[in-house]
């Protein structure tokens, strides 16, 4: 159902209190009944299992506005008011465990008791795989932001021991509801092994009192976005109420006190989004991620969670085309590491000097009438990946007629400013980097990218684009965010605003898979408009 105010103008609807029949329910229902009548008629609609579209439809009411009725009569905001469905299956059917680090889901996941009432949980294949890659069965596994019991119910299921919490006592009663079952003993290998009941109580994740230092084994948590969906009906310390800035004051605190609860060497998994403002991205993500390495973690894995539920014909393809953005259709989950005592990161130099680069004027090529992404995932056949990013970049970026400008990273070239055509908009692409194995050639890479984007943005006129193409790097085993200290690096020049993150992946698996790490198969277009 669409952000937008639906109504049934074109329908004649009939009231449900009086004999009125009418194109303007909502309207005649405050009028002649008051909000509480209509309230109570909506309400009635849901239970009885009337889709959101057609609730809309037939009283007039935005989404938001349907949302808000439902979080302050149930105290959470959830998408069925139906008790819980029978269980069918105790777990997911050909379940493998994710190799790389691009997770896919294209069905949410319906095993045990899991069912999506509670709205923006997260899919339960993300617990299932988070919990069996780091922690074993007896391990305390903690979700501060338990919502609707996704974690719990998983940690249930693997027989972790759960320590719940949540701030909404009324979610946490949902979760509860969703962890009254006792799965048949034919499910688990170690028979002796017992079930934990996970320990539910309201908690705030800021200050997890109670909660010994050095205890957990595992945290696994999803937090509510910054003002992306309400979580409570104005419930105090409600993250979900804040705006950004605050939003990521407050995830500081949180990432302290999952520090402090943690062993040395266990995990800390968080899933985060971005957010768009006024057509540019919002990177929530990158932000969230920074104050758990200012904490003091180290990030051991950086997956990017693929959503499978944007649109991307109809009504919001022409929106993204018209419009000029993108359909948000990633998610981050940072799997981050305490480090254990006397950890010592290796550094070791590999560039002398500043990475070399060459720049050349290039012609933007044809478009050839092909359809063109929609959302911030680009998915392409790897012989083909790197002419359908410039198609598409070109496509989307390039202003009809600009000249596209290419700056290629590599060691043995000889760098050469770029010369940019004046007068006409231009594309500027800073291919990927090569050679990137240790600290100081993270370093040397920042400093090149910086160099070039400087010379560059000067030379470009407002309207044009400059688009940064980077990835994450592995380096003594733990992986360097790339596309994050590059946002970071760029973010304080002033005439360049970050328009998107776009995450680009090859179809084909991942050739080099190992137990110990996630194959890193994602790279990022970070695009960013010239002020």
């Amino acid at each position: 159902m669409a952000t937008h105010t639906a109504n049934s103008e074109g329908v004649e609807v009939s009231c449900p209190l009086c004999d009125w029949r009418g194109r303007r329910l909502g309207r005649h229902m405050r009028t002649e009944h008051g909000e509480e009548a209509l309230r109570q008629a909506v309400l009635e609609a849901k239970l009885r299992g009337t889709p959101d579209p057609e609730i809309g439809a037939r009283f007039g009411i935005s989404f938001t506005h349907l949302q808000e009725i439902i979080t302050a009569d149930r105290g959470a905001n959830v998408t069925v008011l139906a008790p819980p469905k029978r269980i069918k299956d105790w777990a997911p059917r050909d379940f493998a465990e994710e190799t790389s680090t691009v997770w896919s889901f294209r069905q949410r996941g319906n095993w045990a008791t899991h069912d999506g009432r509670y709205r923006g949980n997260w899919s339960p294949y993300i617990p299932r795989n988070v919990i069996l890659k780091y922690s074993k069965p007896g391990d305390v596994v903690v979700d501060f932001f338990v919502g609707g019991g996704t974690t719990a119910v998983e940690a249930k299921l693997l027989r972790r021991r759960c320590i719940a919490r949540d701030i909404n006592p009324d979610a946490l009663a949902l979760a509860m509801d969703n962890c009254r079952f006792s799965p048949p003993g034919r499910l688990f290998e170690d028979q002796a092994l017992p079930l934990f009941e996970p320990d539910f109580a309201v908690g705030d994740a800021r200050d997890l009192a109670g909660i010994a230092d050095a205890s957990v084994d595992l945290i696994c948590a999803h937090p509510p976005y910054a003002g992306i969906i309400k979580y409570s009906a104005g419930l105090p310390g409600d993250l979900s109420d804040l705006s950004i800035d605050d939003f990521v004051v407050e995830m500081r605190k949180v990432a302290r006190e999952s520090f402090r609860v943690l062993k040395p060497g266990a995990k800390c998994a968080i899933l985060v989004g971005d957010a768009r403002k006024e057509k540019h991205v919002v990177p929530i993500g990158f932000r969230t991620i920074r104050t758990f390495l200012d904490a003091g973690f180290v990030l051991h894995e950086l997956v990017i969670k693929r959503q499978h539920n944007c649109k991307t014909t109809g009504f919001w393809h022409s929106r993204s085309i018209k419009h000029n953005f993108l359909l948000l259709a990633h998610e981050y989950l940072p799997i981050f590491e305490k480090p254990a005592a006397g950890h010592v990161s290796e550094q070791r130099s590999f560039f002398e000097a500043v990475m070399p680069h060459r720049c050349a004027t290039l012609p933007v090529g044809c478009l050839d009438g092909r359809d063109v992404e929609t959302t911030t995932v680009w998915m392409f056949p790897q012989v083909e990946l790197e002419s359908e990013i410039r198609r598409n970049l070109v496509a989307r970026f390039g202003a009809g007629g600009a000249s596209l400008i290419e700056c290629a990273l590599g060691a043995g070239q000889s760098g050469h400013p770029p010369v940019v055509p004046t007068g006409e908009p231009v594309l500027a692409y800073i291919g990927p980097p090569g050679g990137v194995t240790t600290d100081d050639d993270v370093a040397s890479y920042l400093g090149t990218v910086s160099g070039i984007v400087d010379r560059v943005s000067k030379a470009l006129r407002a309207g044009s684009f400059l688009v940064v193409d980077t990835r994450d790097v592995r380096i003594n085993g733990q992986v360097r965010p790339l596309g994050l200290e590059v946002w970071e690096r760029l973010a304080g020049e002033g005439r360049l605003a970050i328009k998107e993150v776009i995450v680009v992946v090859p179809k084909e698996a991942p050739h080099l898979v190992t137990k110990r790490h996630l194959a890193i198969s994602h790279r990022y277009l970070l695009v960013f408009a010239i002020r």
